[in-house]
């Protein structure tokens, strides 16, 4: 190829090249997954501790319910990164955790915590923990979130009227209550002001994946302790059990007709008599073989 041929061909490439990118900055570098968990866990982690908190009333509580889904959503990042919201998954799953009825039986949640200092708060925290749960959970993605009515029916897996029906008799019981707070903005404001009053902080997030890889190596050692167990206890009855059948024994039957057994009574004069004469007499001799002469 000649040197004409090469400028002309060098000239048809600058032509098909957008100009716009030699000046195009380098594409930032993808995110490691645990950087990618850290950057949603700083995220949603703060805000969600406070809903919680709204949801049980519960400081502690609201903290082992976050770290709980954070930690579920780290052993299914690989479906987690790819939800279309992760934020809500994760969110589905620390209220899930929070509101399970188990915890009433738990020792260090059967003692109510101490209230909030405003008594404004306090007793919208005590409405609030009167009502049902599922209400309660519809009134705090609805008014305090801010979730349109077909997202907190499809997080609180209900359907649309059921959870617009669950929506007003939340708002009537608080109206009820409190008739300052029967506007659903006013609500709103107290909602969100309630739960950032409350000092409640969450673990770091490096703590949280560590947490969540020591349960998973917890629950797997578990599950192979109980696989081998279980081996070995049907290797140990395949073992011991018999190898042919066996009739089972017929039970007895009662037999009748049979005398009764009659014990021996006393002797006669005669036998006692006789008795001596036998011991007497020589163990050996013709006086044992001759009878004897009465």
């Amino acid at each position: 190829m000649t040197q004409d041929q090469v400028a002309r061909a060098k000239g048809a490439a600058d032509e098909l090249t957008d100009p716009q990118q030699e000046h195009e900055e380098p594409a930032a570098p993808a995110l490691t997954p645990a950087q990618a968990f850290d950057a949603l866990y700083a995220f949603c982690a703060p805000a969600l501790v406070r809903q919680t908190y709204l949801l049980t009333g519960r400081r502690e509580l609201a903290r082992e319910s976050v770290e709980r889904a954070f930690q579920l959503a780290w052993q299914r990042w690989p479906e987690v990164a790819v939800d279309r919201d992760p934020a809500g998954r994760v969110r589905i799953m620390a209220y899930e955790y929070a509101l399970s009825p188990w915890h009433r039986f738990r020792p260090r949640y059967r003692n109510p915590e101490a209230p909030v200092a405003d008594p404004a708060d306090r007793a919208l925290m005590a409405v609030l923990l009167k009502l049902p749960p599922s209400q309660r959970r519809t009134l705090l993605l609805y008014d305090g979130v801010g979730l349109d009515l077909p997202e907190t029916a499809a997080e609180s897996e209900a359907s649309t009227p059921a959870t617009a029906y669950r929506l007003m008799n939340a708002r009537a019981a608080v109206a009820a209550r409190l008739p300052d707070l029967a506007d659903p903005s006013e609500l709103h404001e107290r909602l969100v002001s309630l739960a950032s009053r409350e000092r409640l902080r969450a673990a770091q997030a490096p703590a949280v994946r560590t947490g969540s890889e020591r349960r998973a190596r917890f629950w797997t050692q578990a599950a192979i302790a109980f696989t081998v167990a279980l081996i070995g206890a049907t290797a140990l009855t395949l073992r011991t059990a018999p190898t042919h059948y066996e009739p089972p024994v017929a039970p007895g039957a009662e037999i009748q007709g049979v005398p009764k057994r009659v014990g021996q009574g006393p002797l006669s004069e005669a036998e006692v008599s006789l008795r001596e004469k036998l011991r007497k007499s020589a163990g050996s001799g013709p006086e044992r073989m001759a009878p004897s002469v009465r």
